[in-house]
């Protein structure tokens, strides 16, 4: 029997990639008095919705779709957030 789940995939650029979106917003911010920031990084955040038999297989699909898709294994770097199970619509 399988369930429904809900996981959480966040993707960022890696260190040693310039982000020059996260540098716009960096300025910007700081003209609008946020002086104390240091540093922004802009990434994405990705929620899956998927069918699997338990919370680990759901987290491997999740992976496994990062690795092949999601993420660009060249200059960005991944993390399964979380896995939440849900009730099944419908």
């Amino acid at each position: 029997m399988s369930g429904m789940y809900r996981v959480h995939v966040r993707v960022r650029l890696r260190p040693s990639i310039l982000d020059p979106q996260g540098k716009a917003t960096r300025q910007a911010l700081r003209q609008l008095g946020y002086e104390a920031l240091e540093e922004v990084r802009i990434g994405k955040w990705i929620e899956l919705t998927l069918r699997a038999p338990d919370p680990a297989e759901a987290e491997r699909l999740a992976e496994e779709a990062a690795r092949k898709l999601l993420a660009n294994p060249v200059m960005e770097d991944f993390d399964i957030l979380a896995v939440e199970t849900i009730e099944a619509v419908g």
